[in-house]
Parts: C-alpha cells; structure tokens; sequence
C-alpha cells in the first residue's frame, strides 16, 4: 500500500497515510457529504490552549514530516475497500475519497520556532471535507515531535555549549524513535545513536559500545584492545563495567594517553566526574573528554553544570518529552461558510466548552520586539495580521499554496532558526523553577 509522491525533497515512494486517521473523521465527512454541507469553505487552526505546566515557551517540529505525509494522503484500493467493507463509507464517500487531493492553502510556524499559548501554528483553509480529514495525521505529528523539541530545547539549554546525543532508540516505539531524533536534532542535539535517523533526514550518527561488549571477553583490557584496533584511540571507552579507576588507567594506557573519551553510565555522577577528571589528568590525558550518561534530564543536566563534564548522552526522558509527551495542541474549525458559493462571506466560529475555550476567526501571528530586539508579546490578529513596528517578525509562512507544497528546507536551517528564536526570548525563559511563559499572548481583534 504506497503511493509516488513528489515535492520539495524528490521523488520517493512511501505508504499511503491516510488511513493514519480517527473513525470519526469518516464519520463526519460521510454525514457532511450526504447533508450537502462538505464543500463549505472552511478554515481550520492547529494550536496549544496553554504550555504544558511549568514550561516557559514550546519548540515547532514536525513540519517536514507533515508535509510528507500530507503528500501521501491518498485513499487506494486497498484503503477504500477496507473502510467500504466495514461501513465505515458509503458509495458516495468512496467516491469523493477515490479522488481526495487536498487543494487549500497552509500557512504556519516554521521548524525550529518557539511557540506559546494559542500561537497557530498551521491554519488550513479549503473545504470541510478536506480540511477535516487531516486533523489527525497533524496533530499526531505535531504533538510527539514539538514535545520532543521542547524537552530537547530545554537540555541543550542547560548544557550550556557542551554537546548532548540523543540515544532514547530503545525507549520509545521504533518509528517514533528516528521522530524524536529528528526533532532533537532541530532543538540543538549533536548526534543521534539511531540509523534510521542518519538515513531518512541526515542526523549526525553515533556510538561505540555497550556493557555486554566487555562482558563479551575474557578480561577488559582484551575488549579495550578490540574496541581500540577497530575504531583507534579517539574512541570513547565505556569504564564502569567493572572498576572505574582500574578502566580508565587501563584506557589511557592502550592508547598511549590519547584516548578520546570515557563513559560513564552509574553512580554519582558528580563525584564520579571530578574523580576521574583528577584520575585523567594526572595521567596526562589532559585531552580526554568525559561523557555522561544514566536517564538524564534536563534538571540533573543543571546539576551536572559545575562538573567537569563534556557531554551528555539522553535517552528515555528526552524521547518521552521529559514529562510531557504530547504538547496538547487541538485542531479546530475557526471560520466557515453558510454555503458552497465560492464568493460566500466566512464567519467566525468556535466552541464555548468550559476549560477548552476556542477563539472563533482566522488568526495571524507576530513577535513583538523591543529596540534591543527582545520578544516582549505574541501578538495574535483575529482576521487581520496584527499591527508591528520595524522589527517585530511575523511567524507564519506559506505551507502549501493552492495544493502544492512549498514549504521545505534544511534541518540545519531549522537548527539555526531555533537558535535565533530562543535568542529572542528573555533570560526567564532558561529558568528550570516552574513558572508562567515567557512572555504573554496579545490579542488584536479586527473586523471579522
């Protein structure tokens, strides 16, 4: 089941992702097709009601991913036939599904962004039925990847300078791995220990070995030895197998003092760091870096910040947002038609439940500045783009224009983005304490 698409990046074959879906969107477009209200001009709004609790600012990732899939939305045989046999669709919604092609526009915040409450992040505009049908396959992306980035964003932060590698492969389901690392890698991450990662989006790969590796031998000098004659002596040497002492002297030894790091994975990292620091040094391996690892976060990061450390590997809490695996971001209808006519007025629409306040109208979205270029507002237009001065940004860009996807760029792009993005923001924002976000939501609402 794979459909040939093309965009930005090329040609490639992947599976169809349509089917990546609630029933109930199904559901609703068969009810709206057979009520004739499916062609209503319609605008949709993928945003965050709030900042997952304690967190200052978000991270947007997920875009490339999104467009990708977004190209490959297509219903074939296969898909139809399922849904078809299990009256899901009737005859008239096969139909309309045998030709879907989403031809709207897209707008949204770039990778790489920072984002705050009720920032909105992909506005889809076309008609109800094609633009519900994507409510999904969106926000599943954007949800996993955008947490995954802003628990990212936090660590780097907290790292101040020294790398961090994201290696949370085995933590999380196998796709939603070579995700995370993406992500990671646009919030600041230097490496990856996942392939799929290097091979699919071109993230910088790593690793050396693991225990059962030492265990494998008959001593630890003999698995040193092995690791060494392999990957030579800018390796890095996994030492807390046994002794830790008796391994790094041993490492340094094999490789005449030029032994490239240790890992170490147990203990007290603190004392552990500064022990082996001294160790190293009066060993003269002056040059030696020490890498940490052992289900680190961003708060033991902080920690680990007076430590002679030189880099941090994460895995579990980074792949599971560090606490907050989903940003909770919604898909709502914000504007519609009356009717099908093409020229009919949208107005403004919006759900009224309590705790899940929506705002009805098209939104546009701005960083206000001050003269020293700090952001002080999210300045949020309701059906015009909001009023800024010279050096105010504004944060939507086009997506997809008239169906075809424009939106593409590079992950190192990204990366940069990202760095000036939470450049912007003021200091507050790198506070572990829990707080408020960094700066607040302006609201300028025009005619609509």
């Amino acid at each position: 089941m794979t459909t040939s698409i093309t965009g930005p990046w090329g040609p490639s074959e992947v599976p169809t992702t349509a089917l990546l879906t609630d029933h109930y969107e199904l559901t609703m477009l068969r009810a709206a097709l057979k009520a004739g209200t499916a062609h209503r001009h319609s605008i949709f709004e993928l945003f965050p009601r709030r900042l997952p609790t304690g967190r200052r600012y978000g991270v947007v990732a997920g875009v490339g991913r999104a467009m990708r899939a977004l190209a490959a939305f297509r219903f074939d045989d296969e898909a139809l036939s399922f849904l078809s046999d299990n009256d899901i669709i009737d005859a008239p919604t096969a139909d309309y599904l045998a030709d879907y092609r989403f031809s709207g526009q897209m707008w949204g915040y770039p990778e790489g962004e920072v984002y705050l409450p009720y920032s909105p992040l992909v506005v889809v505009e076309g008609s109800f039925a094609e633009c519900v049908m994507l409510e999904t396959v969106l926000l599943s992306i954007y949800n996993h990847d955008s947490a995954i980035a802003s628990a990212a964003s936090r660590m780097v932060a907290m790292a101040d300078g020294r790398p961090c590698i994201e290696m949370g492969s085995r933590r999380t389901q196998e796709l939603a791995a070579v995700a995370a690392a993406r992500a990671a890698y646009i919030a600041g991450f230097e490496t990856t220990s996942n392939l799929e990662a290097g091979r699919r989006y071109g993230v910088p790969t790593a690793g050396t070995s693991a225990h059962s590796f030492t265990l494998l031998h008959h001593s630890e000098r003999e698995a040193f030895e092995a690791q060494i004659a392999a990957l030579g002596p800018d390796t890095t040497l996994l030492v807390d197998t046994y002794d830790v002492e008796e391994a790094v002297r041993l490492g340094v030894e094999l490789t005449d003092g030029k032994l490239g790091a240790i890992r170490l994975d147990s203990g007290d990292l603190t004392v552990m760091a500064k022990r082996m620091r001294a160790l190293l040094d009066s060993l003269d391996a002056t040059a030696t870096k020490i890498i940490v690892t052992s289900d680190l976060d961003e708060y033991q990061i902080a920690a680990l910040s007076g430590a002679p450390v030189d880099g941090y590997g994460v895995g579990t809490a980074l792949v599971t947002g560090s606490g907050h695996p989903t940003c909770g971001f919604v898909y709502k209808l914000v504007a519609r038609a009356d009717s099908d006519d093409p020229e009919a007025e949208l107005r403004p629409v919006a759900k009224a439940s309590v705790g899940k306040t929506s705002i009805g109208g098209r939104k546009y979205a701005l960083r206000r500045l001050d003269d020293r270029g700090t952001a002080t507002a999210e300045v949020i237009g309701i059906g015009e783009p909001p009023e800024g001065d010279s050096n105010d940004r504004p944060l939507l860009v086009p997506l997809v224009v008239d169906g075809e996807i424009t939106w593409s760029e590079s992950l190192e792009a990204s990366r940069e983005r990202h760095r000036r993005s939470l450049d912007e923001l003021p200091l507050d924002a790198l506070k572990m304490s829990r707080g408020e976000p960094v700066i607040e939501t302006q609201w300028e609402e025009h005619d609509r």
